[in-house]
Protein backbone atom coordinates (compact mmCIF):
# COMPACT_ATOMS: atom_id res chain seq x y z
CA UNK A 1 0.00 0.00 0.00
CA UNK A 2 1.99 3.27 -0.74
CA UNK A 3 1.01 6.66 1.20
CA UNK A 4 1.13 9.85 -0.62
CA UNK A 5 3.83 11.68 -0.97
CA UNK A 6 4.71 14.19 2.27
CA UNK A 7 3.91 18.11 1.24
CA UNK A 8 7.27 20.65 1.40
CA UNK A 9 5.96 22.28 4.70
CA UNK A 10 5.04 18.81 6.82
CA UNK A 11 8.42 18.00 5.44
CA UNK A 12 10.12 20.81 6.45
CA UNK A 13 8.20 21.44 9.76
CA UNK A 14 9.26 17.12 10.45
CA UNK A 15 12.74 17.75 9.56
CA UNK A 16 13.42 20.88 11.81
CA UNK A 17 11.67 19.43 15.24
CA UNK A 18 13.22 15.96 14.13
CA UNK A 19 16.57 17.50 14.06
CA UNK A 20 16.27 19.77 16.85
CA UNK A 21 15.80 16.81 19.23
CA UNK A 22 18.68 15.14 18.04
CA UNK A 23 20.84 17.95 18.28
CA UNK A 24 19.48 18.50 22.00
CA UNK A 25 20.03 15.26 22.85
CA UNK A 26 23.86 15.50 21.34
CA UNK A 27 24.01 19.32 22.98
CA UNK A 28 23.08 17.50 26.52
CA UNK A 29 25.76 15.03 26.30
CA UNK A 30 28.06 17.69 26.56
CA UNK A 31 26.53 19.47 29.26
CA UNK A 32 25.83 17.13 31.75
CA UNK A 33 28.66 15.61 32.19
CA UNK A 34 30.38 19.26 32.14
CA UNK A 35 27.82 19.76 34.68
CA UNK A 36 29.06 16.70 36.54
CA UNK A 37 32.51 17.81 36.79
CA UNK A 38 32.15 21.34 37.59
CA UNK A 39 32.24 23.43 34.29
CA UNK A 40 29.78 25.82 34.11
CA UNK A 41 27.84 26.53 31.22
CA UNK A 42 27.32 29.92 29.64
CA UNK A 43 24.91 29.00 26.89
CA UNK A 44 22.79 25.89 25.61
CA UNK A 45 21.64 26.43 22.08
CA UNK A 46 19.20 24.70 19.96
CA UNK A 47 19.43 26.42 16.54
CA UNK A 48 22.93 28.85 15.74
CA UNK A 49 22.74 32.68 14.97
CA UNK A 50 20.47 35.40 16.63
CA UNK A 51 18.37 34.36 19.79
CA UNK A 52 14.53 33.91 19.27
CA UNK A 53 13.91 33.56 22.78
CA UNK A 54 15.27 32.22 25.92
CA UNK A 55 15.62 31.74 29.59
CA UNK A 56 18.34 32.01 32.07
CA UNK A 57 18.49 28.96 34.70
CA UNK A 58 19.49 29.33 38.37
CA UNK A 59 23.12 28.52 37.31
CA UNK A 60 23.22 30.99 34.67
CA UNK A 61 23.17 29.27 31.83
CA UNK A 62 20.99 30.68 28.77
CA UNK A 63 18.98 28.00 27.58
CA UNK A 64 17.57 29.33 23.82
CA UNK A 65 16.35 28.84 20.56
CA UNK A 66 18.72 30.56 17.98
CA UNK A 67 17.09 31.68 14.32
CA UNK A 68 18.83 29.35 12.31
CA UNK A 69 17.52 25.67 12.97
CA UNK A 70 19.98 23.74 12.33
CA UNK A 71 22.68 22.31 14.42
CA UNK A 72 23.24 23.62 18.22
CA UNK A 73 25.71 24.16 20.53
CA UNK A 74 27.00 24.39 24.47
CA UNK A 75 29.14 27.10 24.76
CA UNK A 76 31.54 26.73 28.04
CA UNK A 77 32.70 29.56 30.76
CA UNK A 78 36.14 30.85 29.15
CA UNK A 79 35.36 29.89 25.35
CA UNK A 80 35.77 31.98 23.51
CA UNK A 81 33.41 31.05 20.66
CA UNK A 82 30.62 28.43 20.48
CA UNK A 83 33.38 26.52 18.61
CA UNK A 84 35.22 25.38 22.10
CA UNK A 85 38.76 25.43 20.42
CA UNK A 86 41.39 24.00 22.49
CA UNK A 87 43.23 26.72 21.63
CA UNK A 88 40.98 29.19 23.51
CA UNK A 89 42.51 29.18 26.90
CA UNK A 90 41.40 32.55 28.50
CA UNK A 91 43.86 34.84 30.32
CA UNK A 92 43.75 36.59 33.51
CA UNK A 93 41.03 33.77 35.46
CA UNK A 94 41.17 33.43 39.34
CA UNK A 95 41.62 30.34 41.10
CA UNK A 96 38.01 29.83 41.61
CA UNK A 97 36.93 31.11 37.91
CA UNK A 98 39.20 28.31 36.69
CA UNK A 99 37.93 25.69 38.81
CA UNK A 100 33.84 25.97 36.35
CA UNK A 101 36.44 26.69 33.19
CA UNK A 102 36.38 24.25 30.92
CA UNK A 103 39.49 24.58 29.47
CA UNK A 104 41.49 24.36 33.15
CA UNK A 105 40.35 20.57 33.86
CA UNK A 106 42.27 17.78 33.69
CA UNK A 107 42.56 15.97 29.59
CA UNK A 108 40.54 12.98 30.94
CA UNK A 109 37.86 15.04 31.92
CA UNK A 110 37.97 17.47 28.78
CA UNK A 111 37.97 14.11 27.09
CA UNK A 112 34.94 12.80 28.48
CA UNK A 113 33.17 15.96 27.92
CA UNK A 114 33.73 16.15 24.26
CA UNK A 115 32.93 12.31 24.13
CA UNK A 116 29.54 12.62 25.71
CA UNK A 117 27.94 14.29 23.43
CA UNK A 118 28.80 11.12 20.10
CA UNK A 119 28.25 8.78 22.91
CA UNK A 120 24.39 9.60 23.90
CA UNK A 121 23.48 9.95 20.18
CA UNK A 122 24.82 6.05 19.76
CA UNK A 123 23.32 5.45 22.99
CA UNK A 124 20.03 6.95 21.76
CA UNK A 125 19.40 4.76 19.10
CA UNK A 126 20.40 1.84 20.95
CA UNK A 127 17.65 2.80 23.45
CA UNK A 128 14.72 3.27 20.37
CA UNK A 129 16.11 0.17 18.63
CA UNK A 130 15.73 -1.73 21.78
CA UNK A 131 12.07 -0.34 22.78
CA UNK A 132 11.17 -1.45 19.54
CA UNK A 133 12.06 -4.92 20.19
CA UNK A 134 10.67 -5.48 22.97
CA UNK A 135 7.01 -4.50 21.93
CA UNK A 136 7.38 -6.71 18.86
CA UNK A 137 10.38 -9.19 19.51
CA UNK A 138 12.98 -10.41 16.88
CA UNK A 139 12.45 -12.69 14.25
CA UNK A 140 15.54 -15.19 13.77
CA UNK A 141 16.32 -17.81 11.73
CA UNK A 142 19.28 -20.22 11.90
CA UNK A 143 22.51 -19.56 9.22
CA UNK A 144 20.91 -23.12 7.15
CA UNK A 145 20.20 -22.73 3.29
CA UNK A 146 16.92 -23.34 2.72
CA UNK A 147 16.63 -22.77 -0.94
CA UNK A 148 19.30 -21.52 -3.43
CA UNK A 149 17.83 -19.13 -6.03
CA UNK A 150 18.66 -20.75 -9.90
CA UNK A 151 21.16 -18.66 -11.98
CA UNK A 152 22.41 -16.71 -8.68
CA UNK A 153 26.11 -16.41 -7.16
CA UNK A 154 25.35 -18.77 -4.96
CA UNK A 155 24.46 -21.97 -7.18
CA UNK A 156 27.69 -21.03 -9.34
CA UNK A 157 29.50 -21.05 -6.05
CA UNK A 158 28.24 -24.15 -5.51
CA UNK A 159 25.97 -23.86 -2.46
CA UNK A 160 23.41 -25.84 -1.42
CA UNK A 161 20.00 -25.95 0.60
CA UNK A 162 20.75 -27.62 4.05
CA UNK A 163 24.38 -25.58 4.30
CA UNK A 164 25.02 -24.13 7.01
CA UNK A 165 26.96 -20.71 6.79
CA UNK A 166 29.72 -20.24 9.34
CA UNK A 167 31.55 -17.16 8.00
CA UNK A 168 31.06 -14.18 5.12
CA UNK A 169 34.46 -12.46 4.41
CA UNK A 170 36.08 -13.90 7.22
CA UNK A 171 32.96 -12.49 9.97
CA UNK A 172 31.13 -15.03 11.67
CA UNK A 173 27.41 -15.36 11.32
CA UNK A 174 25.25 -16.65 14.16
CA UNK A 175 21.87 -15.49 12.32
CA UNK A 176 20.51 -15.65 8.52
CA UNK A 177 20.18 -11.83 8.83
CA UNK A 178 23.68 -11.70 9.19
CA UNK A 179 24.14 -13.17 5.74
CA UNK A 180 22.68 -10.46 3.88
CA UNK A 181 24.35 -7.54 6.10
CA UNK A 182 27.28 -8.33 5.59
CA UNK A 183 27.03 -9.42 1.33
CA UNK A 184 24.93 -6.10 1.07
CA UNK A 185 28.27 -3.84 1.63
CA UNK A 186 30.32 -5.85 -1.32
CA UNK A 187 28.55 -5.60 -4.92
CA UNK A 188 30.19 -7.63 -7.06
CA UNK A 189 32.99 -8.58 -4.92
CA UNK A 190 34.48 -11.60 -4.51
CA UNK A 191 34.38 -12.72 -1.25
CA UNK A 192 35.39 -16.12 0.64
CA UNK A 193 32.53 -18.19 2.57
CA UNK A 194 32.83 -20.95 5.03
CA UNK A 195 30.03 -23.45 5.18
CA UNK A 196 29.50 -26.85 7.03
CA UNK A 197 28.17 -29.37 5.03
CA UNK A 198 27.38 -32.76 6.28
CA UNK A 199 29.53 -32.39 9.28
CA UNK A 200 32.75 -31.02 7.40
CA UNK A 201 33.47 -27.15 6.86
CA UNK A 202 34.68 -26.42 3.31
CA UNK A 203 35.72 -22.77 2.13
CA UNK A 204 34.16 -21.19 -1.28
CA UNK A 205 35.22 -18.24 -3.27
CA UNK A 206 31.81 -16.72 -4.03
CA UNK A 207 31.21 -13.89 -6.99
CA UNK A 208 28.45 -11.58 -5.62
CA UNK A 209 25.62 -10.84 -7.87
CA UNK A 210 24.54 -7.06 -7.66
CA UNK A 211 21.04 -5.63 -7.13
CA UNK A 212 19.81 -1.73 -6.84
CA UNK A 213 17.54 0.30 -4.80
CA UNK A 214 16.05 3.50 -6.37
CA UNK A 215 14.83 5.89 -4.34
CA UNK A 216 11.95 8.21 -5.02
CA UNK A 217 14.22 10.55 -6.77
CA UNK A 218 15.55 8.12 -9.32
CA UNK A 219 18.87 7.31 -7.41
CA UNK A 220 20.40 3.65 -7.46
CA UNK A 221 22.03 2.50 -4.70
CA UNK A 222 23.96 -1.02 -5.08
CA UNK A 223 23.41 -3.85 -3.16
CA UNK A 224 25.51 -6.98 -3.72
CA UNK A 225 23.17 -10.44 -3.95
CA UNK A 226 24.27 -13.80 -3.05
CA UNK A 227 20.53 -16.00 -3.72
CA UNK A 228 19.82 -17.99 -0.66
CA UNK A 229 17.08 -17.65 1.29
CA UNK A 230 16.40 -19.21 4.68
CA UNK A 231 13.67 -21.24 6.77
CA UNK A 232 10.30 -19.62 8.09
CA UNK A 233 11.89 -17.15 11.18
CA UNK A 234 10.81 -17.78 14.37
CA UNK A 235 9.44 -14.89 16.42
CA UNK A 236 11.16 -14.61 19.92
CA UNK A 237 9.81 -12.34 22.54
CA UNK A 238 12.26 -9.89 24.03
CA UNK A 239 12.49 -9.23 27.94
CA UNK A 240 13.75 -5.54 28.81
CA UNK A 241 17.87 -6.67 29.10
CA UNK A 242 17.54 -8.72 26.08
CA UNK A 243 15.92 -6.29 24.50
CA UNK A 244 18.76 -3.64 25.21
CA UNK A 245 21.32 -5.87 24.71
CA UNK A 246 19.77 -6.91 20.92
CA UNK A 247 19.51 -3.11 20.61
CA UNK A 248 23.26 -2.36 21.56
CA UNK A 249 23.75 -5.78 19.26
CA UNK A 250 21.85 -3.58 15.94
CA UNK A 251 23.10 -0.23 17.16
CA UNK A 252 27.01 -1.64 16.39
CA UNK A 253 26.59 -3.79 13.33
CA UNK A 254 24.66 -0.31 11.86
CA UNK A 255 27.85 1.81 12.68
CA UNK A 256 30.03 -1.17 11.56
CA UNK A 257 27.94 -0.85 7.86
CA UNK A 258 28.31 2.77 8.33
CA UNK A 259 32.36 2.57 8.54
CA UNK A 260 32.51 0.44 6.17
CA UNK A 261 30.58 2.38 3.57
CA UNK A 262 32.71 5.68 4.07
CA UNK A 263 35.69 3.34 3.49
CA UNK A 264 34.13 2.40 0.66
CA UNK A 265 33.44 5.85 -0.67
CA UNK A 266 36.91 7.08 0.13
CA UNK A 267 38.68 4.48 -2.03
CA UNK A 268 36.34 4.56 -5.09
CA UNK A 269 34.69 1.68 -4.45
CA UNK A 270 31.16 3.31 -4.28
CA UNK A 271 29.91 6.64 -5.81
CA UNK A 272 29.84 9.99 -3.90
CA UNK A 273 26.70 10.28 -4.93
CA UNK A 274 25.90 7.66 -2.62
CA UNK A 275 26.24 10.75 0.21
CA UNK A 276 22.63 12.38 1.06
CA UNK A 277 22.90 15.78 2.09
CA UNK A 278 20.40 18.01 4.16
CA UNK A 279 17.40 18.10 1.33
CA UNK A 280 17.97 13.95 0.68
CA UNK A 281 17.72 13.73 5.03
CA UNK A 282 14.59 16.17 4.79
CA UNK A 283 12.67 14.06 2.43
CA UNK A 284 13.30 11.07 4.28
CA UNK A 285 12.62 12.49 7.59
CA UNK A 286 9.04 13.54 6.02
CA UNK A 287 8.33 9.88 4.01
CA UNK A 288 9.33 8.36 7.45
CA UNK A 289 6.80 10.95 9.29
CA UNK A 290 4.04 10.70 6.79
CA UNK A 291 4.04 6.56 6.96
CA UNK A 292 3.30 6.82 10.74
CA UNK A 293 4.39 8.12 14.22
CA UNK A 294 6.63 4.88 14.73
CA UNK A 295 8.32 5.28 11.41
CA UNK A 296 9.34 9.02 12.53
CA UNK A 297 11.26 7.92 15.52
CA UNK A 298 12.53 4.77 13.87
CA UNK A 299 14.12 7.23 11.41
CA UNK A 300 15.57 9.51 13.71
CA UNK A 301 17.08 6.50 15.88
CA UNK A 302 18.94 5.84 12.57
CA UNK A 303 19.74 9.59 12.17
CA UNK A 304 21.17 9.84 15.56
CA UNK A 305 23.60 6.84 15.12
CA UNK A 306 24.72 8.38 11.90
CA UNK A 307 24.92 11.78 14.13
CA UNK A 308 27.24 10.31 16.63
CA UNK A 309 29.46 8.23 14.08
CA UNK A 310 29.77 11.30 12.14
CA UNK A 311 31.04 13.40 15.00
CA UNK A 312 33.55 11.24 16.11
CA UNK A 313 35.24 11.30 12.87
CA UNK A 314 39.19 13.17 13.65
CA UNK A 315 38.15 16.27 11.89
CA UNK A 316 38.99 19.91 13.26
CA UNK A 317 34.81 21.45 14.44
CA UNK A 318 33.88 18.03 15.18
CA UNK A 319 33.92 16.50 18.55
CA UNK A 320 36.64 13.52 16.91
CA UNK A 321 38.91 16.91 16.08
CA UNK A 322 38.60 17.86 19.62
CA UNK A 323 39.62 14.14 20.94
CA UNK A 324 42.50 13.92 18.29
CA UNK A 325 43.87 16.87 19.71
CA UNK A 326 43.26 15.37 23.23
CA UNK A 327 45.24 12.38 21.91
CA UNK A 328 48.15 14.46 20.93
CA UNK A 329 48.14 16.36 24.17
CA UNK A 330 48.43 12.97 25.99
CA UNK A 331 51.26 11.97 24.08
CA UNK A 332 53.19 14.94 23.79
CA UNK A 333 52.61 16.05 27.36
CA UNK A 334 51.28 19.36 26.34
CA UNK A 335 48.62 20.95 24.13
CA UNK A 336 49.43 21.38 20.31
CA UNK A 337 50.12 25.38 20.15
CA UNK A 338 47.18 27.67 19.70
CA UNK A 339 48.84 28.37 15.78
CA UNK A 340 48.68 24.75 14.91
CA UNK A 341 45.48 24.15 16.09
CA UNK A 342 43.89 27.51 14.85
CA UNK A 343 45.28 26.79 11.70
CA UNK A 344 43.66 23.41 12.10
CA UNK A 345 40.44 24.26 13.24
CA UNK A 346 39.94 26.51 10.04
CA UNK A 347 41.23 23.85 7.93
CA UNK A 348 38.18 21.76 9.15
CA UNK A 349 36.02 24.27 8.85
CA UNK A 350 36.58 24.66 5.27
CA UNK A 351 36.55 21.41 4.43
CA UNK A 352 33.09 20.99 6.11
CA UNK A 353 31.61 23.56 4.52
CA UNK A 354 33.38 21.82 0.93
CA UNK A 355 31.64 18.74 1.91
CA UNK A 356 27.80 20.37 2.66
CA UNK A 357 28.05 22.48 -0.45
CA UNK A 358 28.89 18.84 -2.74
CA UNK A 359 26.54 17.08 -0.54
CA UNK A 360 23.47 19.58 -1.30
CA UNK A 361 24.79 20.34 -4.77
CA UNK A 362 24.25 16.30 -5.01
CA UNK A 363 20.98 16.38 -3.36
CA UNK A 364 19.35 19.16 -6.13
CA UNK A 365 21.20 17.02 -8.93
CA UNK A 366 19.09 14.12 -8.15
CA UNK A 367 16.01 15.99 -7.41
CA UNK A 368 16.42 17.58 -11.00
CA UNK A 369 16.97 14.31 -12.98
Amino acid sequence: METEGPGILFTIVAFIGGFSVLVFIHEWGHFIVARMFGVKVDTFSIGMGKEVFGRTDKNGTRWKFSVLPLGGYVKFFGDASAASNPGDIPDHLTPEEKKGCFHFKPLWQRSLIVFAGPAINLLAAALVFAGFLYQSGIAISEPVIAEVVAGSSAEQAGLQADDRIISVNGEEVARFRDIGSIVRLYPAAKLPIVIERSGERQALMVELGVAYMEDRFGNRYPFGQLGVRSSQPTVHELGPVDALGEGVRQTVSMADTMFTTLGQIVLGIRSVKELGGPVRIANMVGEAANISFASFIFFLAVLSLNLGIVNLLPIPVLDGGHLMFYGMEALKGSPLSKKAQEASFVAGMALMLIFMVFVTLNDLQSMAL
